[in-house]
């Protein structure tokens, strides 16, 4: 029986009041919005968790009542605890609460406005949890717009040189926030309710259709998915990488999968074989575009953002699959990369903070100077690879099975297709692993450069987030049982058939591997036969830097390569990016209003004339 609980109003009202309160506090007070931050965010993982151990429950406060002569509408702030909303809360929670403790040393050094800063990190946190609590289509749109706002405020903390990305990242998740209110409005039109657990609308006609369409628009930019992807490599460049880890890595992306799977899955029937098509090209797209992309690109930063774009795709994927295993593994793996990619941008972080940039050419040979850091960012690294037996592997492998079992039990074009969607994800799990490679030589394998002598790790609040987020890549891959029984499949509510494999015993061959590697490297470094002289070339001492190779020359010939490299100077160009092309569009129709606007009278009259004459053969019908 579903039961009324106020405990779901206050981690959506307590983060979002004191969140606001905080962009008002004076600079001098800077250690009460890191104490409150962090307090307030940890209150809040605590009472996700509860309120997740809970039966279901609702919960619902009357906002606005109009009389009857007035239509009868009701505003009601209606939020319900289910299965899927409560298990994405946990972990948004607990994202929220690991970058509060990261934020506290990371933050303040290059960010000015500390405040700011930490309020908006609540009022993302209180905008998340109503976004995955809400059960009315209204406010989940009010939630929705608070995190957009509270993206723009973080990431132009990060300095002067942000303002153009927090900008970008406004308008481009803007437009598509103003598709989701059509959306919106559309599916109260055809269903004459906003609640979302009484709409049902199959996709039969051209405005359900609609609907889904701007919808989805709305979902795969936050998310972060192609054609509406390039707001995250922008920010990727100026934003602190906490704001990073957070929102693109972690938030976002479970915001943007959250909603894709309410309208697939519940406010719409999807079956239409057009729009499985169109989800499974948008995700295999998103796949293999943006990890091509991110092979070729030289600052840290950037490339992990484009790997954050290529992962949504697998997510969209599965879930485009239509079946049981498909959608687990894309939820599973939209939780998966919310860990592994939350823990990339911390190391990057990191390693940032440390060297001073984020530039790979630059870095190098960081290994031993920032220990924990390589560790944690090898292991989320594999993960995000797809490599066994971490997280990553088992997410991917589900998709994998998803796309297959598509292909031998539905028809229509998507599953003919299956081997092309295949492909591309197996492919893309290749090329990221090749990716990873040069990112590891770059940064932490190479010679150190001769002006980061004296980095050493960063504090113990920076790295134990790091560790935690490595440690779930593992306990989640290795135990991958305990995370779909517990959260995966509960929230959707099956429980597909999974062909399993030895994960405990594979564990166990990988780790004897590395121990034998370890005890052979071992005896050969403390051997007295092994001898250690400098770099010399024909006799001549070479100075370290002089031998140092950057993995920036790594896979160069990608990019030079026919087809490939007018693709490659195109995207660096903006010929593929929306906001350009669309502010460019923006600017023709300007300079023809312009023109129309030219002050002479018989001109204003031709327009007025022909104005007249549209309306009465459209609108009137008259001919």
């Amino acid at each position: 029986m579903v039961e009324a609980n106020s405990l779901l109003l206050i981690p959506v009202l307590l983060p979002l009041a004191v969140g606001f309160g905080l962009l008002f506090l004076p600079a001098r007070l800077g250690m009460v919005s890191r104490m409150l931050t962090l307090i307030i965010s940890g209150v809040c993982f605590i009472l996700s968790v509860v309120i997740f151990t809970r039966e279901p429950s609702v919960y619902a406060w009357s906002i606005l009542r109009l009389p009857e002569q007035f239509g009868g509408f009701k505003l009601d702030l209606m939020l319900s605890a289910k299965p899927l909303g409560t298990f994405m809360l946990v972990f948004a929670m607990g994202f929220g609460l690991l970058i509060s403790l990261y934020s506290l040393r990371s933050v303040g050094r290059g960010t000015a406005r500390v405040n700011e800063y930490f309020g908006a990190l609540l009022l993302t946190i209180g905008g998340s949890a109503g976004i995955l609590l809400s059960n009315h289509l209204l406010f989940l749109l009010i939630f929705w717009e608070i995190v957009t706002v509270s993206l723009y405020l973080l990431i132009a903390t990060g300095g002067r040189n942000s303002n153009f990305a927090a900008t970008k990242s406004f308008a481009m998740i803007g437009a598509s926030d103003a598709a989701f209110m059509l959306g919106v409005f559309l599916v109260w039109g055809l269903s004459n309710t906003f609640t979302i657990s009484d709409v049902s609308l199959a996709t039969t006609s051209a405005m359900p259709i609609i609907a889904f369409l701007l919808l989805m628009t709305a979902a795969i930019t936050k998310a972060g998915a192609l054609p509406m992807h390039t707001w995250l490599p922008t920010s990727g460049e100026s934003a602190p990488a906490s704001v990073m880890a957070l929102l693109p890595a972690a938030i976002d992306k479970l915001l943007g999968i959250y909603l894709l799977i309410v309208i697939t899955q519940g406010i719409f029937d999807l079956n239409s074989a057009a729009l499985t098509t169109l989800l499974s090209v948008i995700g295999s797209a998103t796949v293999i575009i943006a990890v091509m992309i991110a092979m070729v690109q030289h600052n840290l930063k950037k490339l992990l953002s484009y790997h954050a774009v290529s992962q949504v795709g697998y997510m969209i994927l599965g879930i485009a699959t239509g079946t049981g295993v498909g959608i687990a593994g894309g939820v599973f793996h939209m939780l998966n990369n919310a860990i592994y990619k939350c823990c990339l941008f911390l190391c990057g972080g990191a390693v940032e903070q440390e060297a001073g940039t984020p530039e790979l050419d630059r870095l190098g040979g960081l290994g031993k100077r920032m220990p924990i850091t390589f560790a944690t960012c090898l292991i989320a690294a594999l993960s995000i690879s797809g490599i066994p037996p971490l997280n990553g592997f088992v997410s991917k492998w589900m998709i994998y099975q998803g796309v297959i079992q598509m292909g031998a039990e539905q028809g229509g074009a998507a599953a003919r297709l299956w081997p092309v969607w295949l492909t591309c994800a197996m492919f893309a799990s290749a090329l990221t692993l090749a990716s990873f490679v040069k990112l590891i030589h770059s940064v932490f394998l190479s010679r150190l450069p001769d002006g980061l002598e004296r980095v050493k790790e960063v504090s113990v609040l920076q790295t134990l987030p790091m560790v935690i987020l490595a440690a779930l890549c593992v306990f989640f891959g290795v135990f991958y049982h305990v995370p779909l029984k517990t959260f995966i499949y509960p929230a959707l509510g099956v429980e597909p058939a999974l062909s399993t494999w030895g994960s405990g015993v594979a564990t166990i061959l990988i780790v004897v591997g590395i121990g034998l590697g370890i005890l052979i490297w071992t005896i050969g470094r403390f051997s007295k036969n092994v001898r250690v002289v400098p770099t010399w070339n024909c006799g001549e001492i070479q100075p370290s830097e002089a031998m140092r190779i950057p993995g920036t020359h790594f896979y160069k010939t990608v990019s030079q390569m026919g087809g490939l490299k007018q693709l490659y100077e195109g995207q660096e160009k903006g010929y593929f990016d929306s906001y350009q092309q669309g502010g460019r569009c923006a600017l023709v129709l300007t300079a023809f209003l312009r023109w129309l606007h030219s002050g002479v009278l018989p001109m204003y009259l031709t327009w007025v004339t022909l104005g007249l004459l549209i309306v009465l053969f459209v609108v009137c019908g008259i001919w």
